[in-house]
């Protein structure tokens, strides 16, 4: 039986290289492909996916935003996370959700599959294995809504967009803003921003 697989991700080649690697390596699948947010909840409501690969950043936002609504309306989807940003950053908030599986995208391609089997057999990863991928990270002490925000404010946003694009008030965002330069234990936005770029938080 065909195991229906959703991957999402803002690149094209980097869908195009999942769907390659599937076709070769896992014979008995069923892709399909989304690029955005929204597009990922559109395809669910049209068809029951058994596995989703998600990007954690999208063309309309962060898959954070609406990792609450997939496991809430679809429990029986197994996610997994593939990223070019660090595990470390996510995965404490990840672990919230009961979603365990992560790939980073610059790993090589025998660890990728092997990864992958791991995810379509339902095997739950070593957590050490995923810890040693990358060290200590200052932004895996931020809550999914700080990285929501976080994400944002790296793009440039001020808090009155970024509040109307996650329909949050200003203070919430103000709020958030210093609970993360607290928690990454940097001063200012300059700050903020070499720090980011320094541990490939993008």
């Amino acid at each position: 039986m065909q195991k229906r697989i959703l991957i999402a991700d803002d690149h094209p080649m980097a869908r195009k290289g999942l769907k390659a690697i599937f076709e070769y390596y896992f014979k008995e699948t069923d892709l399909t492909e989304a690029a955005s947010c929204n597009e990922i909840m559109r395809k669910l409501l049209q068809t029951e996916y058994s596995y989703l690969i998600l990007d954690m950043t999208l063309t309309d936002g962060t898959v954070l935003e609406i990792l609450p609504n997939i496991v809430s309306l679809y429990p029986r989807a197994n996610i997994l996370i593939c990223s070019m940003q660090p595990a470390s950053v996510y995965q404490r908030v990840l672990n919230q959700y009961d979603i365990y599986h992560y790939l980073s995208k610059s790993l090589p391609e025998k660890n990728i599959i092997c990864l992958l089997r791991q995810f379509l057999n339902n095997e739950r990863p070593a957590q050490e294995g995923v810890d040693a991928q990358i060290p200590d990270n200052p932004f895996s002490r931020l809550t999914a809504r700080e990285l929501e925000i976080l994400h944002y404010i790296l793009k440039g946003m001020g808090s009155n967009e970024i509040g109307n694009i996650l329909n949050i008030k200003y203070n919430t965002v103000s709020t958030a803003k210093a609970h993360i330069l607290e928690k990454s234990l940097t001063n200012n936005m300059t700050e903020l921003y070499e720090l980011a770029t320094r541990y490939h938080v993008t």
